[in-house]
């Protein structure tokens, strides 16, 4: 038995769909989407035990009572607090979704890029910023940059179970779309101008570079302007999710003011 739980943890990758941690799995059940199995500790009481029960009848999962050593296995870590969901991590959308999500609320679409970021703990923050700040959508390449796994997920706080992402071939390309849609794309870049000082209301693409290189050449150069924040240490940058969080809400504070 225990040859297969480790060969079970071993067939699971970052792809394969194992969420861990109440908040996550919380809000995966929450948003309606489906689900294959939930997996709850035998040493969860009664009450917890019908809570994620009832959460989980609308996805279809199946419940499975796990003992916690198997969950450990299953989870490659003793962090899951007695709730594993094997679901996928991600139902991505097109970009017109995102478009179309706008337009339903009847407000100018508001859309975060990342152009390569590879941290998926600077993923996560950025989803749950983005949430959290009523960003329509957020757009993650292909390849060049992590994808929606189980770190982004927890990092998140489960933020990305509520957010439409795509997921896009090319990030210049869906750049060159949204300015079709008439969407004015900024990128964050040290050399940018300040962004308290710049317009940032009205349909807006907020790009977000990878951590060592932030944004590419190409996209950089297809943006309608460039922005930075002040900087008044010793250290004259901000990781990835801190920027982005900062920009985020500068342009929320500009579109409600």
């Amino acid at each position: 038995m225990e040859n297969n739980d480790k060969r079970q943890h071993e067939e699971r990758t970052e792809e394969d769909g194992l969420l861990y941690g109440r908040n996550v799995v919380t809000e995966y059940l929450k948003s309606g989407k489906r689900a294959d199995t939930l997996y709850v500790s035998t040493e969860e009481d009664a009450k917890t035990v019908s809570y994620f029960k009832a959460l989980a009848s609308d996805s279809g999962a199946v419940i499975k009572i796990t003992p916690p050593a198997k969950l450990n296995r299953m989870c490659g870590s003793d962090r899951h607090q007695g709730i594993a969901l094997s679901a996928p991590f991600c139902e991505y959308v097109s970009i017109k979704d995102i478009l179309n999500k706008a337009a339903e609320k009847s407000e100018a679409p508001f859309i975060v890029i990342a152009d390569g970021i590879e941290d998926p703990h600077n993923l996560g923050a950025v989803l749950r910023t983005a949430e959290c700040a009523g960003v329509h959508g957020v757009i993650i390449p292909k390849r060049g940059g992590v994808s929606v796994n189980s770190t982004v997920h927890r990092t998140s706080a489960g933020a990305c179970s509520h957010i439409p992402i795509a997921r896009v071939s090319n990030i210049a390309s869906a750049v060159r779309e949204l300015k079709k849609a008439g969407v004015f794309c900024y990128c964050a870049d040290m050399d940018g101008t300040n962004c308290f000082t710049t317009d940032l209301t009205g349909a807006v693409a907020l790009v977000i570079g990878s951590e060592g290189f932030g944004v590419s050449r190409l996209v950089r150069d297809l943006c309608d302007g460039a922005v930075s924040l002040p900087m008044f240490g010793k250290v004259n940058s901000l990781n990835a999710s801190a920027a982005a969080s900062a920009l985020i809400y500068e342009i929320v504070r500009q579109r409600t003011i």
